[in-house]
């Protein structure tokens, strides 16, 4: 079933208007009809099945049949923070993490990004990026759209990272040493409903002014298994990861 994130205020009682792309995708793309079903998701987190009661070709009024139980957020609050890899990749690490349950993305410049944003090229990027995650939620079957931040530098990010429960960075020399941090000691210390911000370099990986900077500051550098992996990858490693210790694992 067709699934759509609605804003609140287009919530009643017993009914859901859906507007803009939202509407044309109902009436244009799926060319849904009167009587026909579709999943709605309220901000904050709940998700109903309605069935379109009336449209005039820019509008649907669609009434809610039945709340939904399902729980398809992971248990604990994961934010992706990516260094800014080339070309198109963080379109693919939003996409993907999205589908795996990430809640939060922070890019920020790193030393070994290549890339540059300005304040011009940032906002384009940011409503890309806001419709690529908010596609992925819709398909996956989302509750909840990820919060996509803007662009950060390391400082800001330290900063942000004060507030959650464990802060960890994925280093590449750990994974070439006898003795490291293993990222599943992270993962078998988070408890449901804790937050875990996970920072990724980008191509090349940190840097050892940035590995530093991060350790003086509480953030605990980890080994995402004894190979190398590209910086598309390292997100996905660790939300498949958690999803497994804290979903299926525990579900058995």
């Amino acid at each position: 079933m067709q699934r759509y994130f609605i804003p609140n205020e287009d919530w009643q009682d017993t009914k859901v208007t859906i507007k803009d792309d939202n509407a044309h995708h109902i009436l244009r793309v799926m060319r849904f009809d009167i009587h026909d079903k579709i999943i709605c998701n309220h901000p904050q987190g709940q998700a109903a099945i309605c069935r379109i009661a009336d449209q005039d070709g820019k509008e649907v009024e669609a009434e809610i049949i039945e709340w939904l139980s399902e729980q398809p957020e992971l248990p604990v609050f994961v934010t992706i923070a990516q260094g800014l890899p080339k070309g198109d990749k963080m379109d693919f690490i939003l996409q993907k993490g999205t589908e795996l349950g990430a809640a939060c993305f922070i890019p920020f410049q790193a030393d070994r990004s290549i890339v540059k944003w300005d304040d011009k090229k940032q906002a384009k990027k940011q409503t890309r990026f806001a419709k690529i995650i908010k596609e992925a939620s819709e398909q996956s079957h989302r509750n909840q759209i990820p919060e996509m931040r803007a662009l950060m530098d390391l400082d800001e990010l330290i900063h942000e990272g004060q507030s959650y429960d464990h802060r960890i960075f994925a280093y590449e020399e750990e994974a070439k040493t006898s003795q490291f941090h293993s990222f599943s000691t992270t993962v078998q210390a988070l408890e449901n409903g804790q937050s875990v911000l996970v920072c990724i370099g980008p191509e090349g990986g940190f840097s050892e002014r940035e590995a530093d900077l991060l350790k003086q500051h509480d953030f605990i550098p980890v080994r995402l298994g004894p190979r190398i992996l590209r910086t598309e990858t390292a997100a996905l490693y660790v939300l498949a990861s958690i999803s497994y210790h804290l979903e299926e694992l525990t579900s058995k």
